[in-house]
Order: structure tokens, then sequence, then C-alpha cells
């Protein structure tokens, strides 16, 4: 079975919470006009933006989970 790939945001590259309703599409809370897509790689959870050096480098100023490249067509 095949897990369905959840959204991340196309402009800060968090990965978005499920929608409540199916039919609802996801939208990012930093960023609400942002495209967001499934076509995204790689994976990083920052805990604390301010002593993590791959969080600095990546531009990342809040804790949760982000990708590493977001596609966006």
């Amino acid at each position: 079975m095949r897990m369905a790939k959840s959204f991340a945001c196309g402009e800060c590259n968090m990965i978005l919470p499920d929608p409540e309703k199916k039919s609802d599409p996801p939208q990012c809370m930093r960023c609400p006009s942002a495209p967001v897509t499934t076509d995204w790689s790689g994976y990083v959870v920052i805990m604390h933006p301010k002593r993590s050096e791959v969080a600095q480098k990546l531009n990342i100023n809040d804790p949760g989970s982000y990708a590493l490249k977001v596609n966006i067509r």
C-alpha cells in the first residue's frame, strides 16, 4: 500500500498538516497565499532554530518539519 505524500508550502518549505476535511485544499498557516505541492523531497525537523546550524543555513526561524527541496511548477 502506498501512502499519500504530505503537502509542502512553496514559499517557506514547511510540511503542512493534513486538512481536517479531505475536500479542503491545504494551506500554509504562515504563507496563506503561497502555492502548495506534493512535489517535494528531503525532510528535516527543526526543534531549536536558534541553536541549529541547519536552520541557519536554510533560513528557518520557527520549529517544525520542513522539506529540503520544493518544486512549484
